[in-house]
């Protein structure tokens, strides 16, 4: 264990979530995060003069930082694998095949793809198409089967202005051949800094249906890779823990990259 963490003594963490908070961004097919303090300073006193204070909050799986279970999506009503979606889901218990809670904790090798930095911008135009060409011009270090592949687009810092970030569902991301581009590598999960991992509008979702049904390649989205952009990072060590929600199709994560 030592050498371990003597190793990591010197290396720096990287914050890649986003907060939440009241009004935060979300997208239009999930619900809103909402939360209250329920339980204020000075509503109950204990003998001491001592006080707490509590909340409570909803949100849908979908919103913020979050990585999306193979079950977020089907195709001709089959999921990843072939697996029928009717018969595997139920509005209680939701998906019984590929849900969330059977993601294990990952620690993963990761890089980051700055495409907004490759293309000269500080965030990429909403139309702009990620494909095969921008991505192989903003890779600094070589892809690997298994890796965690992070895109940025510079969105990361309009997120506090919910409308800007969402931009009426519009936004740049990879289109298919972008997605195709990174399966090829046989890469294990692919994020970016948008609300979807994916060039918006398209009402086909092509790269959620390649990546996540045909492919069983896990999305993330909603990070916030300013700051290891910042720092010059193009490889490092990826870890994110799921939350175990039984028959979920997404979870929160709080992802960090270790770099030396």
């Amino acid at each position: 264990m030592t050498p371990l963490l003597d190793a990591l003594a010197g290396a720096h963490i990287y914050d890649l979530a986003q907060p939440y908070f009241t009004g935060m961004p979300h997208h239009p097919s999930h619900p809103p995060y909402l939360f209250g303090l329920v339980k204020q300073h000075g509503d109950y006193r204990g003998p001491a003069g001592n006080s707490s204070a509590s909340d409570a909050l909803a949100l849908g799986s979908h919103v913020g930082t979050h990585i999306d279970a193979l079950c977020h999506f089907s195709c001709g009503g089959k999921l990843h694998g072939g697996a029928p979606a009717a018969e595997n889901q139920s509005a209680t218990g939701g998906l019984r095949k590929h849900s969330i809670d059977g993601v294990a904790p990952i620690v993963r090798r990761g890089v980051l793809l700055d495409v907004a930095r490759a293309a000269g911008v500080e965030a990429l135009a909403e139309d702009f198409e990620i494909g095969p060409a921008q991505l192989e011009a903003a890779e600094r270090a070589e892809i690997r089967r298994g890796d965690v592949v992070l895109i940025r687009t510079g969105w990361a810092k309009y997120f506090a202005d919910a409308a800007r970030f969402i931009s009426e569902v519009r936004g740049p991301g990879p289109a298919l051949g972008g997605a195709q581009w990174l399966s090829r590598r046989g890469i294990y999960a692919a994020g970016s800094d948008t609300v979807a991992f994916e060039k918006v509008p398209d009402a086909s979702m092509p790269v959620h249906v390649h990546l996540l049904v045909e492919c069983g390649i896990h999305i993330i989205e909603c990070l916030n890779l300013e700051e290891l952009a910042a720092g010059g990072v193009s490889e490092f060590l990826f870890v994110a823990l799921p939350l175990k929600l039984r028959g979920a199709t997404a979870s929160p994560i709080r992802p960090i990259a270790i770099a030396g």
